[in-house]
């Protein structure tokens, strides 16, 4: 396994500095085997998702190609199963978490030694737990984007307590026109080389903390497309209209993110530089990590000297949203199982349930896709449902009641929160069941 990344000195980076090429030795993934799948799963009682262990162990190789050496620290919220996570962090390529909320983090620190929370919390209850807890304060980092964070966690846990450890988040937005374009999430306030340093020097000064590393997560790359689904060539003149204008975007996107990833790099670099320069004098023992990029900016991210690991999770699983990707394009691996229980007209089925909606803003790429038997759409009047959804397409007429239809989720964690088991199928067919965190009583 690659050791987790806690030294004052960045990785070496791939020879050039602001891209490496992910098309190079990329693997050409196989169709999924539905028969196998079907077979795997037919003591089963829909609805319920599997996870097609071969793809998903073909994704985690190819995240690590795509990481050229720098380690990955797995985004617990794209997979939401420990034993996938155990299996993940088992894999030569991976070291570390970054978890999503501080109960979370507190709850996984249990097992695991190296967990980094993604974001800021807010939850007095939670701090309290870390600070009682002797081995997880040393396990878990905690994310903060400004002193009044700082002012919160004193405030929940006071003084007496060991020290905790503290990772800055940087902004990683693209602003132009003198800030008046903003092109990325609203994440932290933190942008410039000096709102970093004082918020360094602010956690440098306090007692009770300890400086140990640096984030920002290019959410303008790794998680916006950049090859759009493209409308059928045949659908005549409105369709070749549709065409053009989604290549039009897509060239408009890829120049966005080439901008943005250099003027980044730049950025960061001066920044991990600038708190390094203040961590180490201070016995904070310069920085452990540098974290930054996400499962569709591997590539770009892994060259910057600055950045000593990487973040990814979704790429495991392969969700629908990153198929919208030029430069790579994960197996799918999770999957999920509806039972026909309607036949409502010719050409068109009912599925019972369904409506498992993915977070973000709301829109046709946010809804489960149907994927097998081929064919298949949803209802445009209906969409997933929450207790039934319809299906139209030629294979309709083909399925019976009880049979099923598998689709794939549009993000890749938010699946775990519907079901308490995934069934892992193994290339030889062969099952078992692992609990999601649902299905171990967690939700966070």
């Amino acid at each position: 396994m690659v050791a987790n990344p806690r030294t004052s000195q960045p990785q070496t980076a791939t020879p050039d500095p602001a891209y490496s090429d992910p098309t190079v030795g990329a693997p050409a993934w196989p169709e999924t085997d539905w028969e196998r799948l079907e077979a795997a799963t037919s003591a089963l009682s829909a609805p319920f998702a599997v996870v097609d262990l071969p793809a998903f162990r073909a994704n985690a190789d190819d995240l690590v190609r795509r990481a050229a050496g720098k380690p990955i620290r797995v985004a617990s919220k794209s997979v939401r199963c420990r034993a996938l996570l155990r299996a993940v962090l088992e894999t030569d390529g991976f070291a570390g978490i970054l978890a999503y909320t501080l109960p979370e983090a507190v709850w996984l620190a249990e097992e695991f030694p190296d967990v980094v929370v993604g974001y800021p919390t807010a939850d007095r209850a939670a701090l309290r737990a870390l600070a009682d807890h002797p081995l997880a304060a040393t396990r878990v980092t905690l994310m903060v984007d400004s002193v009044d964070q700082l002012d919160l966690i004193d405030d929940a846990v006071g003084l007496a307590r060991p020290p905790l450890r503290i990772c800055l988040d940087l902004d990683a937005s693209l602003r132009l026109a003198g800030g008046r374009v903003h092109l990325g999430v609203r994440r932290s306030p933190v942008h410039s080389v000096a709102q970093a340093t004082a918020l360094a020097r602010a956690v440098i000064d306090r007692p009770g903390f300890t400086l140990v590393g640096v984030m920002s997560y290019e959410a303008q790359v790794a998680g916006l497309g950049d090859a759009p689904d493209e409308p059928d060539e045949g659908a005549g003149p409105l369709g070749k209209a549709a065409r053009a204008s989604a290549l039009a975007r897509a060239r408009v996107v890829r120049r966005m993110q080439a901008r943005s990833m250099a003027e980044l790099a730049r950025r960061r670099a001066a920044v991990v530089a600038a708190v390094r320069a203040l961590a180490a004098p201070a016995g904070h023992d310069g920085l452990e990590f540098v974290n930054g990029g996400g499962t569709g900016s591997v590539h770009w991210t892994t060259a910057e000297p600055a950045v000593t690991e990487i973040a990814a999770g979704s790429g495991l699983y392969g969700p629908t949203l990153f198929d919208r990707y030029q430069a790579f394009t994960p197996a799918p691996a999770a999957l999920f199982a509806l039972p026909v229980v309607r036949r409502p007209a010719p050409g068109i089925v009912t599925a019972a349930g369904g409506g498992w909606i993915a977070s973000g803003p709301p829109g046709p790429d946010r809804v489960p896709r149907p994927v097998h038997p081929a064919g298949l759409r949803l209802v445009g009047t209906e969409g997933a449902g929450e207790v039934q959804t319809p299906l139209r397409g030629p294979a309709a007429d083909d399925l019976r009641l009880g049979d099923r239809v598998w689709f794939r989720h549009a993000k890749a964690g938010e699946l775990c929160e519907h079901v308490n088991l995934l069934h892992l199928v193994e290339a030889d067919g062969s099952v078992r069941a692992v609990p999601t965190y649902r299905g171990e009583g967690q939700a966070f």
